[in-house]
Parts: C-alpha cells; sequence; structure tokens
C-alpha cells in the first residue's frame, strides 16, 4: 500500500514548511512506515512557496488557475499512491491523526474519510462556536473537512475527483459522491474524531467577528453561486496569508 499526501498551496511559504515536515515526521513515527510520497501543487503562488517545496526535496506540481478544487485535482493527477490523503498547506498531520487514518486503510471496509478539526492557535470565542458547530455537521453527516480528507485512489478516479467548477465546499459535494460510491460496494466512510486535525486559526485573526458575519450572509444570500464565485469569497482568496 502507498500513500500520496496531496498538499494544495497558495502563497503559504510561512506555513507550507511545517505542513511538510510534519506529514514527514508522521509518517517516521508509525512502527512500520508504509511508502509514501508528498505532492505540492503550487496553485500560483507569487511567493516563494513552490521554491520551499523543492528545496525540501518535495515533488510539486503546478495549476494555474488559483481555484482550490482545481489544484486538488492536479496533484492527485501527479500521485501514484493506492491512498491520496489530501491536507491543506496550513495545517499540521500528527502521528496520531496518520495512525488511525492507517487503521481504518488496512481495515479493507473504508474508501475513505475526514477528521473532525482544531485550529492552532486557538481562535476566539465566537471561532470555537464555529468550529464547534463544523465538527458536529461533519459527525452527523459524515463530512470530511477540506483541511482533511482522504480516500482510494480508484474511487477518486471514478467518481472525477472534486468538482473543477467549484471554489469552495468542493469538499462537502465530494463526501457525498465518494460515500455513494462506497455504498455500492459495501464500503463506509468514517470521520475520525480523536484525535483531530489541526489547522491554522490565522483567519479568524484576520479578519474578524464582522468580516466572518458579512461574507456568511453574503453566501447565504445565493450559496449555488458564491461556492463558483472568489469575489464572494474573500476570507478564502482575499489574499491575507
Amino acid at each position: 500500500m502507498k500513500i500520496s499526501v496531496v498538499v494544495p498551496a497558495f502563497n503559504e511559504e510561512k506555513l507550507l514548511g511545517a505542513c511538510i515536515d510534519s506529514a514527514r515526521a508522521a509518517f517516521a513515527a508509525q512502527p512500520a512506515e508504509p511508502e509514501h510520497e508528498i505532492i505540492v501543487c503550487d496553485n500560483r503562488s507569487t511567493d516563494s512557496t513552490a521554491a520551499l517545496a523543492a528545496a525540501r526535496g518535495i515533488k510539486t506540481v503546478f495549476e494555474p488557475l488559483n481555484r482550490i478544487a482545481g489544484a486538488r485535482n492536479t496533484g492527485a493527477c501527479a500521485a501514484s499512491g493506492d491512498w491520496l490523503v489530501f491536507i491543506d498547506a496550513d495545517s499540521r498531520l500528527s502521528a496520531a491523526t496518520l495512525a488511525e487514518t492507517l487503521r481504518l486503510m488496512r481495515a479493507g471496509a473504508y474508501c475513505g474519510g475526514g477528521s473532525l478539526i482544531v485550529f492552532d492557535p486557538e481562535p476566539p470565542a465566537w471561532g470555537r462556536v464555529l468550529t464547534g458547530l463544523w465538527n458536529s455537521i461533519s459527525r452527523v453527516f459524515g463530512l470530511a473537512a477540506g483541511s482533511y480528507l482522504f480516500c482510494r485512489r480508484d474511487a477518486f478516479t471514478a467518481i472525477g475527483g472534486f468538482n473543477p467548477w467549484l471554489y469552495a465546499a468542493e469538499e462537502i459535494e465530494f463526501s457525498g459522491a465518494l460515500k455513494r460510491w462506497g455504498r455500492k460496494r459495501g464500503l463506509g466512510f468514517k470521520i475520525i474524531t480523536s484525535p483531530r486535525h489541526a489547522s491554522s486559526g490565522r483567519k479568524f485573526r484576520m479578519y474578524g467577528f464582522l468580516e466572518f458575519i458579512a461574507e456568511g450572509f453574503n453566501f447565504l444570500r445565493g450559496p449555488f453561486s458564491a461556492i463558483r464565485d472568489p469575489k464572494r469569497l474573500k476570507i478564502f482568496y482575499g489574499g491575507k496569508r
């Protein structure tokens, strides 16, 4: 079994190094280190993201359209693993989360899954409420967060990867498609509840409560059109890093 870790990255020179190092350390900490590779998809960065990955000896591919779904797909196309693990460039993979993921992969009963999330540094109180709300949705409805999602390679290929037209919520649509594929084959989709995957809480500080609320209302006015328009997704595509 070979595992490909796919990391989409847009102007992530500040945090990408820690992400790569955490993934390497997580694999090295396993009792029997599985065959693996790490692939960074440079999503049209204007900083030293690609150079940083290359300096660490990481396979790097380029996606010219600044759209997260496309970056995930481009990274996956360059992967050679039997399983794909997608993690965001501002997150860190722990040995414990990887160990639980490997256990699920080896069980032969799952086509994929994800993990509940925790932010570091810890967000303000209102951010903790939003995080708790998402984790409840993830747990109850079986939806993976984009910061940590894993799946069988054949399943990814069969469902056509992530919807290339989406600038956001691509992981939600992908989770649904993956679960449908798995059900037809008697395979489950598992959300890891402990330990949780750690992502950066920087955006809570960068944008603040009022900007999050404004973006939320803007999204609710037309969610299906919003996830296809980066101009309406300031928190994701506004450029702050």
